[in-house]
């Protein structure tokens, strides 16, 4: 059976030909400018699946190099920053060496006071260092300095520990108490003192009225624990220590220290409680988040079977059905949480509201960065677990000193050792440059904390490059094109498109009136 070609159909066809083979062209001629083989979903979908999951997981693997990136600088500076310090006690304890030595008179010790004097706002500084606006040692509050100069309290008496006493306001120099009465601070009698703010070449008299348990020295406020008894001071004797080893009297220095503003990691967390309930909450363990825990039974009592439910997302959701039963006695009860346990004491009374809720709020100082898939690293230091200094915690009335005041509160010994200068101390400044060394172990033993750290830095970021490059290999072998095989592609394909345009112009010139 015969068919008729028609000139337009052959027209139709020829153009459709031509098109044809100048898209395969063009798709090839595409693939030559981009050099990759996968330029849309089209080509290929299964590998433009495989290629986006790729590059999500380089995204985020150059995010995690970014993360490093920060964290060397932030270890970096910290690690400088306490390789100083360590600088700073060094030169401290070569100027309490010479001090300590019975060859200086009190014009001397004078002299280095000066010297440390400087030094000891220098360590605040270096408390201070921030990286891009943000401090370094002030945990979560890093947009306020960690420490701030303040004063703190020396004594040869027992009489006041930690946390007995508190002092308001500031002083240049070291002010010398000397209780003259055998008293107690607060009593029915007035309580006689002298004090001197020149390191003891002149003194002042006065008096802390009956009843009462504050003393105000040129601005300076210091309040005292009432009930406290102090003991008359022998004024001719300039030592507070007696050569039997008992103390002459009650003597109190008043000398500088650092006050930390930032926040801890600390136990135990911090307990909040709504609701009328006549109890209260006490938590153990160790938490990562804070916990909200609800009292679902009505009518329930410590000691009987409580029903109550928790949340890890602030009350978005609610782990409900949690049964303490049996497992205390009538006045408290243990409740299991994730990380640990809240305990539910008696304040009072012994019932619970259904209702009640208690927040379980961690101390949480650290400043952490993601660096790798589930894996996560600290950058910060809490700087009171590093300088030591005052600390007034969330749980605490008035501020402690950290490590309890001991060598390891770099503040708190270089405080002591500017005060013992500054008061012509022998003996203190000997007790005073022993605790030096135990405060440059510290400083040395944190500065090894961030250096392992550093060096854990450089592992991960190591790893993350030989992902980094298999990932992209992988990638590659499915995007990219193989550039030999396409130059034979396209080559082929001009061959063709050529040949289509040849043949349709030969073809398109035949025609029935040329034999007419």
């Amino acid at each position: 059976m015969s068919v008729r070609v028609s000139q337009r159909s052959m027209f139709t066809n020829f153009v459709t030909n031509m098109n044809s083979s100048l898209a395969d062209l063009m798709e090839s001629n595409i693939q030559a400018s981009s050099q990759k083989r996968i330029n849309k979903p089209s080509d290929d979908s299964i590998g433009t699946a495989r290629v986006l999951n790729y590059r999500d997981s380089l995204s985020g693997i150059e995010q995690y190099k970014k993360n490093i990136d920060t964290a060397k600088s932030w270890l970096g500076l910290a690690d400088q920053t306490l390789l100083q310090v360590n600088t700073l006690l060094t030169r401290m304890k070569g100027l309490a060496e010479q001090a300590a030595t019975g060859t200086l008179d009190a014009n001397n010790r004078e002299q280095i006071s000066f010297e440390l004097r400087q030094q000891y706002e220098q360590l605040i500084n270096l408390a201070n260092t921030q990286y891009e606006g943000r401090h370094l040692f002030a945990g979560h509050k890093t947009d306020q300095p960690a420490f701030v100069q303040g004063l703190g309290l020396t004594s040869n008496d027992s009489v006041f520990p930690d946390g007995s006493y508190s002092i308001t306001g500031a002083a240049s120099k070291t002010f010398v108490v000397q209780f003259t009465s055998n008293a107690t601070i607060g009593g029915a009698t007035p309580v006689t003192l002298r004090y001197s703010t020149d390191a003891g070449r002149t003194w002042q008299n006065g008096v802390i009225a009956a009843g009462q348990n504050s003393l105000t020295i040129d601005g300076v406020n210091l309040t005292m624990q009432a009930g406290t008894a102090v003991q008359a001071v022998d004024t001719t004797n300039v030592h507070d220590t007696l050569s039997n080893g008992s103390i002459n009297g009650t003597w109190l220095y008043i000398r500088p220290t650092a006050i930390y503003k930032g926040d801890d990691n600390d136990l135990p967390p911090t307990i909040t409680h709504f609701g009328a309930s006549p109890v209260t909450g006490a938590a153990s363990g160790v938490f990562s988040k804070d916990v909200l825990v609800r009292i679902d039974s009505s009518n329930a009592s410590l000691g009987g079977q409580i029903v109550y439910s928790y949340s890890l997302d602030n009350g978005n959701s609610w782990t409900r059905g949690n049964i303490a039963s049996s497992a205390g006695t009538s006045n408290s009860a243990p409740l299991s949480i994730p990380g640990g346990f809240l305990t539910l004491s008696s304040n009072g009374g012994n019932t619970l509201a259904q209702g009640d809720q208690f927040i379980v709020r961690p101390h949480r100082g650290d400043i952490t960065f993601e660096i790798s898939r589930n894996q996560t690293l600290t950058v910060n230091s809490i700087g009171k677990d590093v300088f030591g200094g005052l600390y007034q915690g969330p749980n605490d009335s008035v501020p402690m000193a950290a490590y309890g005041g001991d060598g390891r509160n770099l503040f708190e010994t270089v405080g002591r050792l500017i005060g013992f200068m500054e008061s012509n101390n022998q003996q203190g400044i000997q007790e005073a440059l022993a605790d030096l060394d135990t405060a440059s172990s510290l400083i040395m033993t944190q500065a090894a904390a961030v250096g392992g750290r550093e060096n854990r830095l450089e592992v991960v970021g190591n790893v993350l490059d030989t992902i980094q490059l298999d990932e992209k290999a992988r990638m590659s072998n499915i995007e990219d094109i193989d550039v030999a095989e396409l130059m034979t592609k396209l080559a082929q394909q001009q061959l063709i498109y050529n040949s289509v345009l040849k043949s349709s112009a030969q073809i398109m010139q035949m025609n029935l009136t040329n034999f007419i």
